[in-house]
């Protein structure tokens, strides 16, 4: 078997892999990634951007109904479902493509197979020509995660599906059951409810986005109430009976009684796993936590020192930009470059509607940490921006700490939480006081107001709150 030798090799295209490839190909290393499956990864084609995509789809038909306060109406509203999957397939075929094209640019191979470590510099690739050898200087895992599902709760595609499965129903379903009242069922869920679907949210814990700030998952928890969605807390699913028509979910409620829920689709949103099941990781004197992740040090590096991971096998959170960041700390670190992956903050963010973002620490957390706090909240209904745009649900909350003034945290749940969030990633990143963040001239009128005023309510010094 011939023997392709490279600088490095990155086992995955994702948000984590496809950046790491490029970075070492700019900084002079002979690169090779490889791809099981497609360009992108998990995020770009089932996850993160098709989601979104469908949310935006969902929000623009749902709107609709919400013009009349601004004296707007629209007679004979239609949903085309097939133009809005079209939609969907063709940004994310926009995307993948691009990432290929920037392979090229930058020089990077392309192998599409699935890589197992022969040895600490060797890789086997099973490709559809057959076996391919690969040897490296240094490589780095950035294979990703899989949806986990409990005994019974596996998807058949039909009946019961995962959030790839409902990325690409063809057409709105009429009911729908989310097991799991996370970042991705509610997302999902809502979605689906403003396009006309009856969505049930199953959760066995005693709050949606249980793994969320409580103050913020509890304002979604209410919009949700206003979108008609059924949540059921404290509950927990036990078994599945299915027909040719339909579903029906048994779950033990709060009281410990059985009850059953009927649904023509159920989708199962409980978690998910870092993969690694197919890379032969022994072969390099590699093993896995009891959790599945890959332990590295602050450049990523595992405890083989030619041997990188990144994204969601190197360890929570798992999030597509955190993977990204990685990716490109990884690079540079094989390049000789003094780097260390140590952000102050690893941003959030959940796209409900509200959306919610976070980053840094709550308030409760900077207790916890012996900080003295100084917190500021400022409510979206008081933005005159918010108003104009019919969003007023909703608030951002800063906590600094009350000496040094210094900013802790920022949380947000609201409109544009999602763009609102990197002004707070920028500020705790270069260490900005209170003091600054408050005295920043913002443009108005702007949501972005709302930051600058929780953080003068920080300082005792709000002038669109009333004193209390």
């Amino acid at each position: 078997m011939d023997v392709k030798k490279y600088d490095a090799v990155v086992i995955g295209a994702g948000p984590g892999g496809y950046p790491c490839a490029i970075r070492l190909a700019q900084l002079g290393k002979k690169t090779l990634c490889i791809e099981a499956h497609k360009l992108g990864g998990v995020c770009l084609n089932y996850g993160c951007i098709p989601s979104k995509a469908l949310i935006s789809s969902a929000e623009f038909y749902h709107r609709v109904d919400r013009g009349g306060a601004m004296g707007v109406s629209v007679e004979g509203k239609s949903l085309d479902f097939g133009a809005t999957q079209k939609f969907r397939a063709k940004v994310v075929k926009k995307l993948t493509t691009g990432v290929g094209s920037l392979f090229r640019e930058n020089g990077v191979d392309l192998l599409l197979g699935t890589a197992s470590f022969k040895d600490r510099n060797r890789l086997v690739v099973a490709t559809d020509a057959g076996e391919e050898m690969v040897s490296f200087n240094d490589a780095v895992i950035a294979t990703g995660s899989v949806p986990f599902f409990l005994k019974g709760f596996e998807p058949d595609g039909q009946r019961v599906v995962g959030s790839r499965h409902a990325l690409e129903f063809d057409e709105v379903p009429e009911r729908l059951l989310v097991i799991g009242g996370g970042y991705i069922g509610l997302e999902l869920g809502i979605a689906y409810s403003k396009f006309g679907t009856h969505v049930t949210v199953v959760e066995m814990l005693d709050s949606l986005l249980p793994l969320s700030p409580k103050n913020l998952s509890a304002v979604v928890a209410r919009r949700c109430k206003k979108l008609g969605i059924d949540v059921h807390l404290n509950t927990a699913a036990k078994a599945l009976e299915k027909t040719p028509e339909k579903v029906m979910l048994i779950a033990t409620g709060p009281d410990g009684e059985e009850t059953a829920f009927e649904a023509g689709r159920i989708l199962v949103t409980i978690g998910r796993r870092p993969y690694t099941d197919s890379l032969g990781l022994a072969g390099a004197g590699l093993q896995t936590t009891d959790r599945g992740f890959l332990e590295v040090d602050a450049q990523r590096r595992t405890v083989v020192s030619n041997i990188y991971a990144v994204g969601d096998v190197a360890g929570e959170p798992m999030l597509a930009h955190k993977a990204s960041k990685e990716g490109i700390v990884v690079a540079e670190a094989i390049a000789g470059r003094q780097v260390e992956y140590n952000p102050r903050g690893v941003p959030a963010v959940i796209f409900t509607d509200p959306e919610i973002a976070y980053v840094g620490l709550s308030e409760e957390e900077a207790v916890e940490q012996g900080y003295e706090v100084a917190v500021g909240e400022f409510p979206f209904i008081a933005s005159g921006r918010a108003a104009a745009l019919g969003h007023t649900e909703g608030f951002v909350k800063v906590i600094g700490e009350e000496d040094s003034g210094a900013l802790l945290g920022v949380q947000i749940v609201g409109p544009e939480a999602s763009e609102l969030i990197g002004e707070a990633c920028l500020g705790l990143e270069m260490g900005v006081r209170l003091e600054e963040l408050g005295s920043t001239m913002h443009p108005h009128p702007t949501l972005g107001e709302v930051v600058m005023e929780a953080a003068e309510v920080a300082l005792g010094r709000a002038i669109h709150l009333p004193s209390k």
